[in-house]
């Protein structure tokens, strides 16, 4: 879903910040879908 920066350094590049991944965003992503797979295997 492309996203417009609003907030922090990308928003400084307006418009061409559209479409560009927020490594934030990503590393929360990765580390909840692990913490879901660790989660689900304690679980079984």
């Amino acid at each position: 879903m492309p996203m417009l920066a609003h907030k922090g350094r990308a928003s400084y590049l307006g418009e061409r910040s559209e479409g560009h991944e927020d490594p934030g965003a990503a590393s929360a992503a990765l580390l909840l879908g692990a913490l879901a797979d660790t989660a689900g295997r304690a679980g079984a």
